[in-house]
């Protein structure tokens, strides 16, 4: 397989995934939620070192240090995403109250006390607006995230073809 078509591909998916996410926002009404924006930026981030890649074209080391960068967002994201799957599996009593919106929060808090916020998820990270085959947008994320970071390890691990 072409390694800039290897690196490109799970690009793609990270697009496609986050064009899903705004149809599901901006058509269908979804409103995410704070633990859904991190997912988001994550998987921004995780698609922006796949891309950097693919144009690249890295040879073993590289491909290497591409695979941590991944692996290390990849990792982030799934903590997010697993975070919010285990509020969404929590009893009704148990759920931590709704707090403010992201914007509100950038707005009057400091940016600490907000990120704390935000890694911290609120009662709306437990709602479960939308399924697919018994998994959450979350459960999916963390499937997905967990997925692209394997894949940048096997591309890694993967001895390159001589151009």
């Amino acid at each position: 397989m072409n390694r800039r078509l290897a690196f490109a591909a799970p690009a793609v998916i990270c697009a496609a995934l986050l064009g899903y996410g705004f149809y599901l926002q901006y058509v269908q009404g979804l409103e995410p939620c704070p633990l859904c924006m991190v997912q988001r930026g994550f998987f921004m981030s995780v698609m922006a070192l796949f891309v950097i890649a693919a144009l690249h074209r890295p040879q073993r080391a590289g491909a290497w240090i591409y695979a941590v960068l991944i692996v290390l967002f990849a990792s982030s994201g799934a903590a997010a995403a697993a975070r919010q799957v285990w509020l969404q599996h929590l009893p009704a009593d148990k759920v931590p109250q709704c707090g403010p919106d992201l914007f509100f929060m950038l707005e009057n808090l400091p940016l600490s006390r907000t990120l704390q916020k935000l890694i911290q998820g609120s009662g709306e990270c437990a709602k479960v607006d939308w399924t697919f085959l018994g998994l959450s947008i979350a459960g999916w994320s963390l499937v997905w995230f967990t997925a692209l970071a394997v894949y940048a390890l096997w591309l890694a691990a993967r001895r390159p073809r001589p151009s």
